[in-house]
């Protein structure tokens, strides 16, 4: 996809044009896209399209292409495209008045954008955040941009309970590789358990 500027060129347009209620517009773009990505055909160009169909969608539709691009975007290793995914397939989870299934997508793209430096989506994720009734606390830039993207999505499961061996498991990581990055993370972040990560992080200890 990223030797295909049109490509990327028409999933923004497709949700821009949705967010302005152009549907015409929006519809033509992820037609165009469509053709593009399945004579690309990887899991990049593939996702990008699935996310594009699913904000011209309602109900059953929408869920199942958000979830296949999710699915997608994370074989790609495409970090920016899977946040903005969880991004958008959480802000449809909220207007469904889903706000529960909605925070966790949320949260895992404002940790994400934000740890890229993509400070305006992860603006629009903490507002979003907001929305369902949750707080999001801010932390000092400079501590988000100590963490590599792999080690953010580390710490993130790490946070939610996983193990190291589960976390290497969804990652295609080994356990030690998996125990290496969370003493870095550890470090960087200045925390010696779990519990703690959860705080670090900014997501409510159970």
């Amino acid at each position: 996809m990223g030797s295909q500027p049109g490509g990327w060129t028409l999933a923004e347009l497709v949700e821009a044009a949705t967010r302005c209620d152009d549907l015409a517009t929006a519809t033509a773009a992820a037609g165009r896209l469509a053709e593009v990505a399945a004579a690309i055909g990887t899991d990049w160009a593939l996702g990008v399209a699935a996310r594009s169909e699913a904000l011209l969608d309602d109900g059953g539709p929408a869920e199942d292409l958000f979830r296949e691009a999710i699915d997608r975007l994370g074989r790609a290793g495409v970090g920016v495209e899977l946040a903005r995914t969880h991004l958008l397939y959480g802000e449809w989870l909220r207007r469904s008045g889903r706000r529960a299934d909605a925070r966790t997508l949320l949260r895992d793209a404002h940790d994400a954008l934000a740890a890229m430096g993509a400070e305006a989506f992860a603006e629009r994720a903490r507002r979003e955040l907001a929305a369902t009734g949750e707080t999001v606390r801010r932390r000092r830039a400079d501590t988000r941009q100590e963490l590599t993207a792999q080690e953010l999505h580390i710490a993130r499961l790490a946070a939610e309970g996983r193990t190291n061996p589960e976390i290497g498991a969804e990652l295609y990581l080994s356990r030690h590789t998996v125990e290496w990055h969370l003493r870095k993370v550890f470090a960087k972040l200045d925390v010696t358990s779990r519990r703690q990560l959860r705080t670090a992080l900014g997501r409510p200890v159970a």
